[in-house]
């Protein structure tokens, strides 16, 4: 597998590069990666990319074939999202999800076993099932042409020789980030947002219905997701994802005594915030190592948990407790502090965590260190 930015993403970063490269113990550098993320974002202004790029549209997600069902259900149980429409053509069958104020998520299963997500290397809790996982994370786009055009100048390897066109809309794929293992792509819907069925697939439907119960109701929209990958590929999985989107890196919050970094990037104006966690320093045996590099061995590099937004969620966590939710952790935080927040056991289904949280007031972070610090200690249970 490769870099998705070929042959030039270092070039542009020597100085990071020659950093990682010259330090045998190698520690993270924010003040580099801050020197790094600013570079990009001229870059995207000098070449045209800036406000091409928006918000999160569509998260896609592919899971074994006889669990697919079930990882509906557990949307349909679990998150505010509902059934919007299912099809399927030669090659797959995906049932599609949708919520107010949310990207779509699109819930997948491979007919064949041509999977470009699947990696050679040993993981040992995600084998039995190594064709689930979140695959790709698609956003809005307003000129799909202009985006392909430069970012094929730039070397960015994508999933198709062109642009994927059907009725609705247009959609590019990259190959997947040798960081993250997941694509980044773009769609441009070619009218009003209507269907993603072409004339290729068959409509298909689901006997499964949304459950008509009060805590359902307080399961608001899509806050942020958060992929975890190597301690040595934060910073090159950040500007990769910067010069893929139009997100800007925020900051870092350092939990030293379980060597994690979390670091926000955020689109201006944007509703859902990407997450990337790390060690701080590289990964060295299972018995030093903290919860993210762990998780990152047993797993490989991948997204961890979708955060939604919870109201009332002193009552609604007990109720998704009595409907069959497991949890990792209890809720963490208090009104004092501004936010509350819990992370759900990985689902049977689809291997994804599911964080609730609740702001109070005018807090808009994603956490406090305290915080923070907790839900990745209970994420030592996976």
């Amino acid at each position: 597998m490769t870099n998705l930015i070929l042959p030039d993403f270092w070039n542009e970063h020597e100085e990071l590069k020659n950093y990682i490269d010259s330090v045998k113990e190698f520690n993270n550098n924010d003040e580099l990666l801050k020197k790094e993320a600013e570079k990009v974002i001229d870059k995207r202004k000098t070449l045209g990319l800036q406000g091409l790029v928006g918000d999160l549209e569509v998260l896609l997600i592919n899971t074994e074939m006889d669990k697919q069902e079930n990882a509906v259900e557990e949307y349909l149980k679990f998150t505010g999202y509902d059934f919007n429409e299912g099809y399927e053509n030669d090659y797959e069958r995906v049932y599609v999800l949708s919520q107010n104020n949310s990207p779509d998520i699109l819930i997948k299963s491979r007919k064949d076993q041509d999977n470009p997500y699947i990696r050679e290397e040993y993981h040992p809790k995600s084998q039995e099932m190594i064709n689930t996982r979140i695959e790709a994370f698609i956003y809005s786009c307003s000129d799909i042409k202009k985006y392909y055009e430069i970012q094929k100048k730039l070397g960015v390897r994508f999933l198709t020789e062109d642009i994927v066109e059907k009725e609705n809309y247009y959609m590019l794929l990259t190959i997947p980030s040798s960081f993250t293992n997941t694509s980044y792509g773009v769609i441009q819907w070619k009218d009003n947002k209507a269907t993603y069925l072409s004339k290729e697939d068959k409509k298909i439907e689901v006997s499964l219905t949304k459950p008509k119960e009060k805590y359902i109701e307080y399961i608001k929209e899509m806050d942020h997701i958060a992929t975890r990958i190597q301690s040595k590929d934060r910073d090159a999985a950040i500007l990769e994802f910067m010069e893929l989107t139009n997100y800007d890196f925020n900051f870092a919050i350092y939990i030293e005594k379980m060597n994690s970094i979390t670091n926000v990037s955020r689109l201006p104006k944007g509703k859902v915030a990407m997450v990337f966690t790390a060690g701080i320093e590289p990964f060295k045996s299972l018995e030093e190592a903290g919860p993210t590099e762990k998780f990152v061995y047993n797993y490989g590099a991948r997204p961890h948990h979708i955060a939604y937004n919870l109201e009332n969620i002193e009552y609604s966590f007990e109720k998704l407790k009595e409907k069959g939710m497991e949890f990792l952790i209890d809720l963490v935080g208090d009104e004092e502090e501004g936010i509350v927040q819990t992370f759900s056991k990985p689902s049977k289904s689809t291997l994804i965590v599911n964080e609730y949280i609740y702001r109070y007031g005018d807090f808009d972070g994603f956490f406090t260190k305290d915080n923070v610090a907790d839900l990745t200690a209970s994420t030592d249970k996976q």
